[in-house]
């Protein structure tokens, strides 16, 4: 199926509410082109500088996320161009998307990850670190960025069930900070988990965000 076909009947199964991130990391300019012939504005990278190259030569109307584990010393290259950042993983990261931004004079949305996979070579914050995190009061000294929700990867597995349980724990636990912290801001409203071999599980459970490559572009 072509790029176009894939893009559009992905697009036809989403619920209201639900964005598709179609992750173009290492896809040449035409393929993202094809994509974006077809409807698709939303895309994803996890490298900066491939980012970087990307911005400047695409549509302007592209609406970039960074879905990759961010360095805090590629933190300039990021910063002002995707307009979500989806894996702050430590509170270092955060200080340091926040100095970058006031340099620039912006506000740079972002997401909090939490592991919730069983793989230890996951990135994010742990429930408990999240939770002493957000009860330390450092997002109300931070001016410069705007954490929109959460993100998370589940296990690589063939266990569906896993994969919804720990799902249903991540939108428990965005349910959860919601109320907490940010009770009255209406920004606060992301869920960013699902990829191209559990989606629909996360949807079910659920993602407002979901990231695909394979289903989209095909195997690399």
């Amino acid at each position: 199926m072509s790029i176009a076909l894939q893009i559009r009947s992905v697009l036809s199964a989403l619920p209201k509410g639900v964005r598709l991130i179609a992750v173009s990391k290492t896809q040449p300019m035409e393929v993202i082109m094809e994509a974006y012939n077809a409807g698709q504005r939303l895309f994803g990278e996890n490298r900066p500088q491939e980012l970087a190259q990307k911005v400047g030569q695409l549509p302007n109307d592209i609406e970039w996320h960074f879905i990759g584990h961010l360095q805090t010393n590629k933190v300039n290259m990021v910063a002002g161009k995707a307009q979500l950042i989806h894996a702050v993983d430590s509170e270092r990261l955060l200080r340091a998307i926040e100095k970058e931004a006031a340099k620039q004079h912006i506000a740079v949305r972002c997401l909090l990850q939490v592991h919730i996979a069983q793989e230890e070579a996951k990135f994010g914050f742990s429930p408990d670190e999240l939770a002493d995190f957000l009860h330390s009061g450092v997002l109300s000294a931070i001016s410069h960025v705007r954490v929109v929700g959460l993100m998370g990867m589940a296990t690589f597995t063939e266990d569906l069930e896993q994969v919804r349980r720990e799902f249903r724990f991540l939108k428990q636990l965005f349910d959860q900070v919601k109320s907490d912290y940010f009770p009255f801001d209406n920004n606060f409203r992301e869920l960013s988990m699902g990829m191209s071999g559990d989606y629909p599980i996360a949807i079910e459970e659920g993602a407002t965000l979901v990231r695909l490559g394979t289903t989209i572009f095909g195997f690399r």
